[in-house]
């Protein structure tokens, strides 16, 4: 499934062919906890329709979703208790960040990167207009660059207003499937038309007040690059919240974490107050960032699991 626009959902064939269709309605019930039943990248199988209404004259019902290899999903927005699914089957996804125009928060990029590694999809980070920054602008990025490549993520430095290192995220990504997500005005759709031209997707503005962007995406779409790969663009948004994540699972999704869990004085370490704990020596000599450490009991003491920028 390449698009969804609320209760139509468009399914490209094996043969290249886009299909506009529905879905059963006892498929809508098999994932109670979930807003959306059927996620972009999903496998689907359906049966084909004549519809006399549609331009086409073909329309189709999807009647199963195949297994999903993984996804990347969050707390819905709403204050049910139900999730979203972002995508599903993809290879790699990457979170861009603005340090400014607007500020990306740490707390927002490490409850990605940890929903990323819980469904072991590999995450990268893109930070995005550095044709703006200020010295302290540059300053505050090196921050973020010292965190998250020490810990293994990769980091791309790019412009999308001047196509600069974009030829490093294009062969990054080629062949393969890929999701762009962020904050909404980072620049994400921007730097998917610098990746491929032909996409023309639309852009937008910060707001100068807020300084946050505003909506252009409005759903999650796939798209089928030059060579050969997939990328798939998200809405921008502004919270992100965990699901389905056991408190003592947390840990073993901060990388420079795990490594030390076997450390720890006890085996039921929580990592917040026991004596002989490795994780919380390793947090007060400097070896684990405060901003990882404070996203951490973030993630441990909220139950709803949901985190809002702005």
């Amino acid at each position: 499934m390449i698009r969804s626009t609320g209760s139509w959902y468009s399914v490209k064939t094996d043969d290249g062919d886009t299909i506009d269709c529905r879905i059963k309605g006892k498929l809508r019930m098999k994932e109670v906890r979930t807003t959306n039943p059927i996620a972009v990248g999903d496998r689907v199988d359906f049966e084909l329709l004549h519809d006399e209404t549609t331009k086409e004259g073909v329309t189709g019902i999807i009647s199963s979703v195949e297994p999903r290899k993984n996804y990347i999903i969050r707390k819905a927005s709403n204050l049910s208790r139900e999730s979203q699914i972002i995508a599903a089957n993809i290879d790699q996804a990457y979170i861009v960040v603005t340090v400014n125009y607007p500020v990306t928060l740490t707390g927002f990029i490490d409850r990605y990167l940890v929903s990323a590694m819980a469904y072991r999809i590999p995450a990268a980070l893109v930070f995005n207009k550095l044709d703006l920054y200020t010295e302290k602008d540059y300053e505050k990025l090196e921050e973020y660059l010292q965190t998250y490549e020490s810990i293994g993520y990769k980091c791309f430095q790019v412009s999308a207003e001047k196509n600069f290192n974009i030829n490093l995220l294009k062969e990054d990504i080629r062949g393969k499937i890929s999701l762009f997500s962020g904050l909404s005005g980072v620049g994400k759709s921007s730097i998917l038309n610098c990746i491929d031209p032909d996409l023309k997707l639309k852009t937008g503005l910060i707001s100068d007040h807020h300084q946050q962007g505003k909506h252009t995406t409005t759903f999650a779409e796939m798209f089928e690059t030059s060579d050969g790969g997939y990328i798939i663009d998200t809405p921008g948004i502004r919270g992100f919240g965990v699901i389905d994540m056991a408190k003592e699972e947390i840990p073993h999704y901060f990388p420079e974490m795990f490594g030390l869990l076997d450390q720890c004085r006890f085996f039921n370490c929580s990592h917040t107050h026991e004596p002989g704990c490795a994780v919380k020596t390793a947090y007060e000599n400097g070896a684990i960032p405060a901003t990882r450490y404070e996203s951490f009991l973030s993630l441990i003491n909220e139950d709803n699991g949901r985190y809002r920028q702005g």
